[in-house]
């Protein structure tokens, strides 16, 4: 497994804009949510909830808060932060279940404010690798079930080279998806299926050893003319035999010139 560099742009807007923030399942999440440094949110109140329905985390004066019981000891605010406008809070050990609209609202301020975090928690899939024997030789399959977000599959050589793609299916299952990846086998090496999911910051991948045999169409039309050729031979002489067939062969003569 090896870690890519995150690159993350989000835009925070009370507008309906909502701050995508991706992580993979079983991390921590931070959804961020500020007002201004020069507000104090210790003594204010302010509320995150998901999906407008299931209470995440009420904040009261005098570090009170009241929290649904699916987050209870997974979510917490930044206590010292408070002082600085930042009500950003915490989720650990992220779930699936977890992804969905947050929001983070301010009832007392005026004007009232709403500000929207997305949270995306994706699944990493380890992939499963097979060889396939065929008449035109040996496949690579690589199989990727229950990944999100959509994951990109290729088959590559110990060189690092990318194999061209023989066959590529995708199945759409809600927000996961199943990919079967296939490629011919053009060489003797080990090869590399790889799987990268930039937006949470994952890569595994798994490995093959696969030997070359060539084709073997070119062998098998080879084999077929031989056959047709021996099966024509030895009918022939069999009818000859029988005296089903008579092979008449014509002679001519020139005379010789005289001078």
């Amino acid at each position: 497994m090896e870690l890519l560099p995150l690159v993350c742009l989000c835009l925070l807007s009370c507008s309906g804009d909502a701050v995508r923030v991706l992580v993979k399942e079983g991390s921590d999440a931070v959804l961020p949510c500020w007002i201004s440094t020069e507000v104090n949110l210790a003594g204010e109140v302010f509320a995150w909830r998901k999906d407008d329905q299931k209470e995440v985390l009420i904040h009261y004066p005098h570090s009170r808060t009241v929290q649904d019981l699916d987050f209870q000891g997974r979510v917490s605010h930044f206590q010292d932060q408070l002082q600085n406008g930042d009500a950003s809070i915490k989720i650990t050990r992220t779930k699936m279940a977890d992804s969905g609209i947050y929001s983070c609202i301010f009832p007392d301020l005026q004007p009232r404010q709403t500000f929207y975090i997305e949270l995306v928690v994706g699944a990493a899939s380890k992939p499963s690798v097979t060889t396939i024997q065929t008449d035109d030789g040996t496949v690579l399959q690589c199989e990727v079930l229950d990944a999100s977000p959509k994951p990109k599959v290729e088959w590559m050589d110990s060189s690092g080279n990318k194999l061209p793609v023989k066959d590529l299916k995708e199945t759409k299952r809600g927000d996961s998806y199943d990919i079967v990846l296939r490629a011919a086998v053009i060489k003797t090496d080990t090869f590399r299926c790889v799987v990268t999911q930039k937006e949470i910051n994952l890569q595994t991948e798994a490995e093959t050893y696969a030997t070359f045999n060539g084709s073997n169409t070119g062998a098998i039309v080879v084999v077929c003319v031989v056959v047709t050729i021996v099966a024509g031979v030895v009918l022939l002489a069999v009818l000859r035999a029988l005296g089903c067939i008579t092979l008449n062969c014509k002679y001519s003569s020139r005379p010789n010139p005289t001078y």
